[in-house]
């Protein structure tokens, strides 16, 4: 009898052992949100985001909504698409000209729902019916960081949604470029593209510096003077539009007759134009849209013009693009190749621009869309203009 009780007794131990045990490990999951080491639903990071603003975010993000101009697009180039739970306006409103390679290659995101109006106007009730986990914004070059910050603070008060802020950067400054590079790397880690972030920062390095390396040896005094008019700007522009610090210009080192008038976007006098007398004048197609044609008939009416060395010599381009929706890095890109090869053409004699182009566009966006987006301009890009 004294034997059973004992039995008993050691018995009764290990099931309360094996209780306690069960208990703990219970806990701690639950204190850390982990289960076999994966993180869990509820499981949250702390990070600082592109303005310096302190965000808690979930660990794993699966659902993202893009608030600003330009947002969605650094989400198509990570590859991070499937994770879109709801767009802007623009992307739902069929544009009469796109001048953008993401939304060509990603026509699926015309069928998600709405989040708001386009250029970060949020409709945060929309937003809340969506159900995001966290929300992408990024600010434009212009637009002041304490701006920015307010407006990320406010959205996030309103939704109750962790928003995460970044810079949109630029390729035409060290700074923009690093404000750029630095968007890619967050967004790319936020999402778990890490690896394809730093694949694209590659290749825009390697380009700059394959597309530098052609001309680097040119001497300042033999290089090529031009222009570049009817510039887009928050759309479409006359040909007195230009960019003082035109990427395309200064990656192949060729001179920019308009570059004193600052960094940014500019009108500069038809004065100033006729007297520079550029050899090369390259032509935004994009100002195709204006009613009155823009650009290219402002070039083949206006008296004044009509002794310019680049309209008597037949050197009048057209070229794709880029700031439509904040800017498109490939088209940046694609028109430098094409700049080029126009300008010193002994230099890329082993370029085609348009293949050029279409490796470029698959590279950002995973399609050959060169046809189709110059197609908007009725293929006027890449070409001479006749005047």
């Amino acid at each position: 009898m004294k034997k059973t009780w004992m039995n008993l007794i050691v018995v009764a131990t290990l099931i309360l052992a094996f209780a306690v045990c069960a208990g703990c490990t219970s806990n701690a999951n639950t204190s850390t949100g982990t289960t076999a080491g994966t993180p869990s639903a509820s499981a949250t990071t702390t990070i600082s985001d592109g303005y310096g603003r302190t965000v808690v975010i979930p660990s794993n993000i699966d659902r993202i909504v893009c608030s600003g101009s330009g947002c969605l697009r650094y989400i198509s180039y990570l590859g991070a698409q499937d994770k879109i739970v709801g767009v802007d306006s623009i992307e739902k409103t069929k544009q009469a000209v796109e001048g953008r390679a993401y939304t060509l290659a990603n026509p699926q995101f015309a069928s998600l729902p709405l989040i708001g109006e386009m250029r970060g106007k949020d409709d945060p009730e929309k937003i809340i019916g969506i159900g995001p986990q966290v929300i992408f914004k990024t600010a434009s070059l212009t637009e002041q960081p304490a701006n920015a910050i307010a407006a990320a603070d406010i959205l996030q008060n309103k939704t109750a949604i962790p928003v995460v802020e970044m810079p949109y950067g630029d390729l035409a400054t060290v700074s923009g470029k690093a404000q750029a590079y630095g968007t890619l790397r967050q967004m790319g880690t936020l999402t778990g593209k890490s690896a394809r972030a730093e694949e694209l920062i590659a290749y825009i390095d390697e380009t700059t510096a394959d597309l530098k390396k052609r001309t680097q040896d040119i001497p300042e005094s033999q290089q090529k003077t031009a222009y570049v008019g009817g510039v887009s700007f928050n759309g479409p522009h006359g040909i007195i539009s230009t960019e003082p610090a035109y990427p395309p210009f200064a990656m192949v080192n060729v001179r920019n007759i308009a570059g004193q008038a600052g960094t940014q976007h500019a009108d500069i006098s038809k004065e100033l134009l006729v007297s520079a007398d550029p050899e090369f004048i390259f032509i935004d197609v994009g100002t195709m849209q204006i009613n009155d044609g823009g650009a290219i008939v402002e070039l083949r009416t206006n008296p004044a013009f009509s002794s310019l060395s680049a309209v008597k010599n037949k050197k009048v381009y057209g070229i794709l693009p880029y700031n439509f929706y904040s800017t498109n890095y490939e088209s940046v890109l694609a028109d430098a190749y094409f700049v080029g090869k126009t300008v010193y053409p002994d230099r890329f004699a082993d370029v085609d621009p348009s293949a050029k182009a279409d490796e470029i566009y698959t590279k950002f966006v995973g399609k050959p869309v060169f046809a189709s987006l110059n197609a908007n301009y009725n293929s006027t890009g890449f070409r001479q203009v006749k005047i």
